[in-house]
């Protein structure tokens, strides 16, 4: 599936891009390019992967389409994950928001349908059902932008396809690493809500469910990896214990646009559902297949991992396929 490719990774040296390029490299890619705005985070992963001749850095931004445009020349594989993508920056700078997550994401499509890529696999959140702030809003839009490209004109065979997910944990501004934080500086822990919950994978989870995508997209589908969910305080009581200190916590009151429980599939998709297994895949709403593989919609509030012994396993494995793609701060030439 990817012998001899040339992938593209817009938003490569972030979690995702990196664990990404890390499963890439083993996969007889003939080129991987890697598109982000931060020179540091190129600098620092070129360093870790020993300047290897398959990764290609190009500094650029998806909003500007000229460069994706220069980029996307002779690409093969797009996965898309530039992303503004943190909850209260989009709040307070909705515009940027929209800037990005789809005026950028359209650049992306214009770009890919002009030199007839063969896949584009963008990475949605669980934020973008029934989203109730400006990240998920905007997240919603750029499903529906990625999804109704497999029906431009212009399309002569490029296969465009969403995966959706929920937290990934140790992911970068992800609670598990805030809580740590926290209670490493001795700090009292701070809960939003104590009735909160979020689906964990691990960043290994999230990449599985990228090449499944990748391998049986169609074009228009939208994947679902089955993820564990669990209370936001249980997992700060397991890692309190971990930490050796006693479990303290305050509660700060949710965020503006903050979820109780968080979604994955809307009564809407039910009948477009079908079960494979470890992934659901939402079929689009061109095909006219029905299905009944699940009767209600798939919510981070509905199946609690709340047994401390779980939780453990999970965050353990986490840390284990973090630190696979670890890359070291490093030293920043300044001149």
């Amino acid at each position: 599936m990817f012998t001899d490719k040339v992938v593209l990774v817009t938003g490569g040296t972030g979690s995702f891009g990196n664990y990404i390029v890390h499963r890439l490299l083993g996969m007889g890619v003939k080129e991987v390019r890697i598109l982000s705005r931060d020179e540091k985070k190129q600098y620092d992963m070129r360093i870790h992967y020993k300047n290897n001749p398959i990764l290609k850095f190009y500094i650029g931004d998806i909003r500007d389409y000229t460069r994706v445009d220069e980029v996307m020349s002779g690409v093969d594989i797009v996965y898309q994950a530039a992303a503004l993508k943190h909850v209260p920056v989009c709040e307070n700078s909705p515009f940027e928001a929209v800037k990005t997550n789809i005026i950028g994401v359209q650049n992306i499509i214009n770009a890919s349908l002009k030199h007839e890529v063969e896949k584009v696999i963008c990475v949605s959140t669980d934020k973008a059902v029934k989203p109730v702030n400006v990240m998920g809003m905007t997240k919603a839009i750029q499903e529906r932008l990625i999804l109704s490209a497999n029906l431009s004109p212009e399309n002569k065979g490029s296969i465009f396809c969403i995966v959706r997910y929920g937290n990934v944990m140790l992911s970068r501004g992800s609670v598990i690493p805030f809580f740590r934080r926290q209670l490493a500086q001795g700090e009292e822990l701070t809960i939003t809500d104590t009735g909160m919950t979020r689906f964990l994978l691990t960043l290994s989870d999230a990449i599985d469910l990228v090449m499944y995508a990748t391998e049986h997209s169609k074009g228009g589908e939208t994947f679902v990896k089955k993820a564990f969910s669990a209370y936001i305080l249980k997992i700060a009581e397991v890692l309190s214990e971990e930490a050796n200190r006693p479990f303290r916590y305050r509660v700060v009151g949710k965020f503006p646009g903050e979820k109780l429980h968080e979604i994955l599939i809307t009564e809407e998709e039910l009948q477009r559902t079908q079960d494979m297994g470890d992934y659901f895949i939402i079929h689009p709403w061109w095909v006219k297949q029905t299905f009944y593989d699940i009767a209600e919609e798939y919510g981070s509030g509905d199946d609690i991992i709340n047994t401390t012994e779980q939780i453990k396993m999970l965050i353990a494995d986490a840390d284990v396929k973090a630190a696979e793609v670890h890359v070291e701060k490093g030293e920043f030439s300044k001149i």
